[in-house]
């Protein structure tokens, strides 16, 4: 069922690079059922069209107060008194100011000044303008008046330099106007823990043993759990992702310290996705400093780590769900089934490198899941964001 059915939303761009990222949330919105009345200001139509952007609303953009071929009065009044939610990305330095301090000089200041329903703000900026003392207290004024502020997140920005700034993914606006809009969740109140990415198990200062685990799969199910309304804590190895909005997550990078926080946050967690490709082994005396290739091609003594999801198997209790993560390149469901029994799991998710498309670092897959019960569940390849809500939605249709 579509998340936002019926909902009106006021989407307002105004004048950032990053207002081309609109198209794709216009895109999203829709396809979750909301209708999408784009206003845009006059900067925000030098970095994209207005036809664009009503092709993809199915609706007239309004950039003035008065339509400049009628005359006829855009009412700023209904569009702020009787939408469900008005959205603004990206939100610019200028129009931030503008709307902490009430001014009102085009359209989309006249909405916001209007508006009854929730207001949120997606920032988009360089860094230092975003780090300005200036800028920090009129954030923290909007966020007084009730507005709700989205990211921004770290990243490349439109200057060169990398840093906190960049506007949310259109994938995590989606997701935090979901949480503000819809009904709750199956999982609203559910606390769920989910692991991802590799292990990096230290050889010398410089180097590690790990592998190819890119994490998109754990953040998936992490972005997915997020918007059905859990308490999401995301325990993390090193990897190149931006945390999905409204999720805890905790970086770490050996074995073992990810056994040490999964440990820790067991106890808490209703339903747990151990989806990380945890190092089964590591250097036993892990060299202080660089090992010289001169002299030292001797063999390197492994030793075994703490198997995370047996340890958790062993302590889980009753009203806690289990799913581990398999990826085999042999006989691939008989090493499952006899790993969802060792390991005490409640459901077990395969795939297999034989699957093109499948395993490490694409943005596609194609798993089995099996239930302790007996229950199989085939999905076929899909983008990795679609097989983690298809997951999600079995697991708590059957949990």
């Amino acid at each position: 069922m579509a998340r936002l059915n019926n909902k009106r939303i006021v989407l307002g761009i105004t004048g950032g690079i990053a207002a081309y990222k609109c198209a794709a949330l216009v895109r999203l919105l829709r396809q979750e059922g909301a209708s999408v009345q784009v206003l845009m200001t006059s900067r925000a139509t030098q970095f994209i069209g207005k036809d664009t952007m009503s092709a993809l609303s199915g609706l007239p953009v309004l950039s003035e107060l008065t339509d400049p071929q009628t005359g006829e009065w855009n009412n700023h009044v209904t569009l702020g008194s009787e939408s469900d939610l008005l959205l603004i990305a990206p939100l610019t330095a200028n129009t931030m100011a503008k709307l902490a301090h009430g001014f009102c000089d085009n359209l989309l200041s006249a909405v916001y000044l209007s508006a009854r329903c929730p207001v949120m703000l997606a920032p988009a900026m360089d860094l230092d303008m975003y780090a300005h003392p200036a800028v920090k207290r009129n954030e923290e004024k909007l966020i007084q008046d009730g507005c709700t502020i989205i990211g921004p997140e770290s990243g490349f920005l439109a200057s060169g330099l990398q840093g906190l700034g960049r506007m949310s993914e259109p994938e995590h606006i989606l997701e935090s106007v979901c949480r503000k809009l819809q009904m709750p969740g199956p999982l609203h109140g559910k606390r769920v823990l989910i692991t991802a990415g590799p292990t990096y198990e230290a050889i010398d200062p410089v180097r590690f043993i790990s592998n190819h685990s890119s994490g998109k799969m754990g953040y998936a199910i992490a972005e997915v759990c997020a918007g059905q309304g859990a308490l999401v804590t995301l325990i993390s190895g090193p990897v190149h992702l931006s945390c999905p909005a409204g999720v805890n997550r905790i970086s770490v990078s050996s074995a073992a310290e990810m056994y040490q926080e999964c440990m820790n946050a067991l106890p808490q967690a209703d339903l747990i996705f151990m989806a990380a490709a945890v190092a089964d082994f590591t250097p036993e005396a892990p060299a202080n400093e660089k090992i010289k290739k001169q002299g030292h091609a001797g063999i390197l003594k492994l030793t075994a780590t703490q198997d995370i999801l047996l340890n958790m198997g062993k302590v889980k209790k009753q009203h806690q769900t289990l799913v581990g993560f398999a990826l085999e390149t042999d006989e691939g469901s008989m090493q499952a089934l006899e790993k969802l029994k060792r390991k005490n799991c409640d459901y077990l998710v395969l795939n297999s490198l034989q699957n093109p498309g499948a395993g490490f670092g694409g943005d596609t897959n194609q798993v089995s899941i099996f239930a302790k019960d007996g229950r199989r569940i085939e999905l076929p390849l899909a983008t990795k964001s679609e097989i983690a809500n298809s997951l999600v939605e079995w697991i708590c249709e059957t949990a």
